[in-house]
C-alpha cells in the first residue's frame, strides 16, 4: 500500500513539473498609462520644443531612426536605419549603446521589463 501511495505521489509531482514546463507563461498586457509616467524620465530631453536636447518622440513608433529633418542626429543613429518597432525599441530602451553603438544619447536604459513594455505601449499612442 505504501509503495502505491509513494508511486501515486511521484506521478502527481511529475505531472505538476511537466505542466509547469509546458504551460504558457503569464503575460501581462502593457500599460500605456504607466508607460506615460515612466516616459517622464525621457521627456526632459525628448520634448516638442525646438531647443530640445533630443529629437521629438511624437510619432516615433514606425518611424526610421535618424529621419526627422529638424534634428541633428549622430552619424551612428543615421546609419542605423532602424524602424522603431517593438523589437528595436525594446532593445534600444534597455541598452541604447548596445543597440546603436556610438549614439549620443547619455542614458543607460531602463532595466525593468515591465517599464520597457509600458513605455513602448505609450509610444504607440504618442502621436
Amino acid at each position: 500500500m505504501r509503495k502505491k501511495i509513494t508511486a501515486a505521489f511521484g506521478c502527481v509531482c511529475l505531472a505538476f513539473v511537466c505542466l509547469a514546463l509546458v504551460a504558457p507563461r503569464v503575460v501581462h498586457a502593457a500599460d500605456a498609462e504607466h508607460g506615460k509616467q515612466v516616459f517622464a524620465a525621457c521627456a526632459a530631453c525628448h520634448s516638442d520644443k525646438p531647443d530640445a536636447i533630443g529629437p521629438s518622440l511624437r510619432g516615433v513608433y514606425g518611424r526610421t531612426s535618424g529621419s526627422l529633418e529638424d534634428f541633428r542626429y549622430s552619424n551612428a543613429m543615421m546609419r542605423a536605419k532602424l524602424t522603431w518597432n517593438d523589437d528595436n525599441l525594446r532593445a534600444y530602451i534597455k541598452d541604447p549603446q548596445a543597440k546603436v553603438p556610438g549614439n549620443r544619447m547619455p542614458f543607460g536604459g531602463f532595466r525593468g521589463d515591465k517599464d520597457v513594455e509600458d513605455v513602448i505601449a505609450y509610444l504607440k499612442t504618442y502621436r
